[in-house]
């Protein structure tokens, strides 16, 4: 008998992460190319990342962007949250809007960046977890 027979498996607390919606001046958003040696690499995700232990999603939000992106938030809205269960683990990701930004997105962790319209976000193989803010996006 195996010794995982009969045991209720235990779910592990779910990785808290931010994700952005960056938009340029014409209403692209800003999508990212998982880097090769990356979970799910190949794969496109909005920008964003995980929330460490003493930090506010806000201040991940502005930490991830600036590491990832090279950009300062100067205005931005929570706008929506969900709890997807990949696998291999459980992601409660919290969806943010930047309004407005300073710099030029540029791609600072090997990753490929890529403006595309709202309407054509779902044409790309984007992670699972952020598909309802394509969903948000395309109704605002």
């Amino acid at each position: 008998m195996n010794l995982a027979e009969g045991v209720e498996r235990v779910k592990c607390p779910p990785l808290r992460v931010v994700a952005a919606a960056v938009r340029d001046r014409c209403g692209n958003v800003l999508i990212a190319q998982r880097p090769n040696g990356k979970h799910m690499a190949g794969r496109w995700e909005f920008p964003g990342g995980k929330i460490g232990e003493q930090e506010s999603e806000r201040m991940a939000l502005e930490r991830e962007l600036r590491e990832e992106l090279g950009i300062e938030v100067l205005a931005a809205r929570r706008s929506l949250e969900r709890t997807f269960d990949y696998p291999d683990r459980r992601v409660r990701l919290a969806f943010w809007i930047v309004d407005d930004y300073r710099g030029r997105p540029e791609p600072r962790d090997a990753q490929v960046l890529s403006w595309v319209p709202i309407g054509e976000l779902g044409r790309h193989d984007v992670l699972e977890a952020d598909r309802p803010f394509i969903e948000l996006l395309q109704t605002l």
